[in-house]
């Protein structure tokens, strides 16, 4: 549950009044839908999981026939409940899950051109709707969207002398700046089991790196290495990364940067609300590429699957349909942790003053590079990435080793769940 505990709440959900049917038909005869989601922790404020009983309530004035059962899994649950269930046979009409591609192997899902019609599909945001897609197919409905971005401790830049840094260089420098005045940790490098595999992939994309290519994982490729060794060398090596790279999950990089030990960082739009209510000043720019420039930003979602198992197609598309309708930001949305996934509701949240601080986020979101989460063997790749990237940046680590050791990890994966 840690890994989601500043990812909660949500924004480009639907609003009563812009309803619209998928054209799956509407009948009069009366219908239950079953809707398995996560559950949070509920100390860290609202969250979808707060609102899907608003969302059910106003869906029923509108169909007023379609009972809507909602059933609450824990987060760090539910990817294993969800496969266990349909294993069983026993499959949700729409789920939320992490991932999508071993159901869309398995033909288990309804394609999203079954369930919403042209227009609707049309105003997903692209970067999103793709990396929804297994063979060629769009499979997984993006939800939970967020692209983090370099956030820095404004007081504490002021008294380095430094600005938001343009390139790795001006990047290195400004650490540097802030270990001479007494930053425990300049660069919150976040490379612990939580969730290395979003802070590595971030940085080899400002390397001109990724995890994968047309023909599949590839992960020792030189751009990947020369990355790696520069975080080894210029960051770690230096003591400008702390003590444990390694070790540092995002929950407690989020909270060390809250209580000023970390001076940036790489970061989503929900820390905007912790660090005005702990009252740290900030600021955020886009990541830097090695050589200057904004990088491409990394793109993450949870993914909502429609299933095939209760025949529910017409059910699933005419809900899903009100659930991403164009209202959406306007009802449902609009909180600083997740981003609006459809045009639409980014250009209602993005025409709005008052959402002014999510708009460098928005505005981000078509250029953002997902990882390989279309493959089947993704969960294990992931799990390899969690456990073995951080070992590459510390002092004597050895990224080139690593990242072919993640090589063969890889292909044993894709072996194993192509049998």
């Amino acid at each position: 549950m840690r890994r989601r505990r500043f990812l909660l709440q949500t924004a480009g959900l639907a609003g009563a009044a812009a309803y619209g049917l998928s054209g799956c038909g509407s009948g009069s005869s009366k219908s239950s839908l079953d809707l398995m989601v996560a559950s949070y922790d509920q100390s860290v404020g609202s969250s979808i999981g707060d609102q899907w009983d608003q969302v059910v309530k106003a869906y029923k004035k509108v169909k007023p026939d379609v009972t809507v059962h909602v059933e609450r899994i824990p987060f760090a649950k539910l990817d294993r409940t969800l496969a266990q269930r349909v294993k069983d046979g026993k499959a949700p009409d729409i789920a939320q899950s992490n991932v999508f591609a071993t159901f869309a192997d398995q033909r288990k899902l309804y394609p999203v051109s079954e369930l919403f019609d042209i227009p609707t599909q049309a105003d997903f945001t692209q970067s999103f709707a793709q990396a929804g897609t297994a063979h060629y197919v769009q499979y997984g409905i993006p939800f939970m969207a967020s692209t983090p971005r370099l956030f820095y401790n404004t007081t504490l830049f002021e008294r380095a002398g430094i600005s938001a840094p343009g390139s790795w260089d001006e990047l290195h420098s400004a650490a540097k700046a802030l270990k001479a005045i007494g930053v425990t940790t300049p660069y919150g490098l976040q490379l612990g089991p939580e969730a290395a595999e979003d802070e590595a992939l971030a940085w080899l994309l400002a390397g001109g790196g990724t995890y994968a290519g047309v023909t599949g994982y590839d992960f020792a490729t030189s751009s990947n290495i020369a990355t790696l060794t520069w975080l080894r060398d210029r960051l770690v090596g230096e003591g400008l990364a702390g003590a444990a790279p390694q070790l540092l999950d995002r929950t407690a990089a989020y909270e060390q940067f809250l209580r000023g030990q970390i001076g940036m960082m790489i970061a989503h739009p929900v820390l905007m609300n912790a660090a005005d209510e702990a009252k740290v000043p900030y600021a955020h720019a886009a990541f830097p590429q090695r050589d200057g420039g904004a990088a491409a930003p990394l793109g993450l979602s949870d993914w909502l699957l429609a299933f095939k198992q209760n025949g529910r197609r017409a059910e699933c598309g005419e809900f899903l349909t009100y659930l991403y309708s164009r209202k959406s930001a306007r009802t449902y949305g609009g909180g600083q942790a997740a981003l609006p996934v459809t045009a639409s509701a980014s250009d209602s949240l993005r025409s709005d003053p008052a959402q002014r601080p999510l708009w460098k986020f928005i505005d981000q979101m078509p250029r953002a590079e997902f990882q390989p989460v279309n493959q089947a063997s993704w969960p294990d790749v992931r799990a390899a990435i969690r456990e073995d990237i951080g070992s590459a940046v510390v002092r004597g680590g050895n990224p080139r080793a690593v990242l072919q050791a993640l090589d063969t990890k890889a292909s044993r994966a894709e072996i194993r769940t192509a049998g």
